[in-house]
């Protein structure tokens, strides 16, 4: 037992510091999920919401569509989807080219106007981590398009965008777009700079109109608005 341990020691002291970091979050990251597969959150608290045919679904980093698929089959609401990815845009696109009450833009929502480069790592893909595959995308102040769009209600948003959360959710809370939003599904990520304490500020902001239905603390939470 001594022996393996020592050879533990070795290796980590001989690891770059990157790598360990990595190492050490990919555990955590694991650490946190499992009691959220345990109880098949995807399948549960992600999809049980009180929407109709009447409702007005945001899904902010669409990908794929199938978070919004899941959702169209249970409530047949209207949805808009914002992926930024000119391959997952166009994937959406192709998906649901024939339902006319799912709709797709091809611009990421911010605190800003801007185009920027986002590493391509499939549903990971963010602005904040590296890779040689990459895309200039279109980035937009997200109180201002949506306002400009006539989206002045919206029933759920879902938020899922690889650590650009933070500045989209300052966005939203700053200029009071959140007091139009009746439930906002987020998935926080720990890997930008101060993550743990932006969250809690965030959280502290939205606490003044919504409450916690759940959370599972960097992996998925929700904040329903205050009665």
């Amino acid at each position: 037992m001594e022996t393996v341990k020592k050879l533990y020691v070795y290796i980590f002291r001989t690891l770059p510091n990157n790598v360990i970091s990595k190492l050490r979050n990919e555990k955590t990251q694991k650490e946190r999920s499992k009691p959220w597969f345990e109880i098949n959150g995807d399948k549960t608290l992600r999809l049980d919401y009180p929407l109709n045919e009447s409702s007005v679904v945001v899904d902010v980093g669409g990908y794929e569509g199938q978070w919004a698929s899941d959702i169209f089959s249970r409530y047949c609401c209207d949805i808009i989807i914002f992926e930024p990815v000119k391959n997952y845009y166009n994937r959406i696109k192709e998906r649901f080219l024939k339902n006319k009450k799912i709709c797709c833009y091809n611009v990421g929502l911010s605190n800003i106007d801007d185009r920027l480069s986002i590493a391509l790592l499939d549903d990971g893909s963010s602005l904040f981590k590296k890779n040689k595959a990459t895309e200039e995308i279109n980035i937009v102040n997200a109180s201002n398009f949506l306002h400009k769009n006539g989206i002045t209600h919206i029933d759920l948003m879902k938020i899922n965008i690889e650590g650009s959360e933070y500045d989209l959710l300052e966005n939203l809370l700053s200029s009071g777009y959140t007091s139009k939003i009746y439930n906002i599904q987020i998935q926080f990520h720990d890997f930008v700079p101060n993550a743990r304490k932006k969250m809690r500020t965030i959280c502290a902001e939205l606490a003044k109109t919504h409450q916690l239905t759940y959370k599972y603390e960097f992996v998925w939470e929700n904040w329903q608005i205050k009665k």
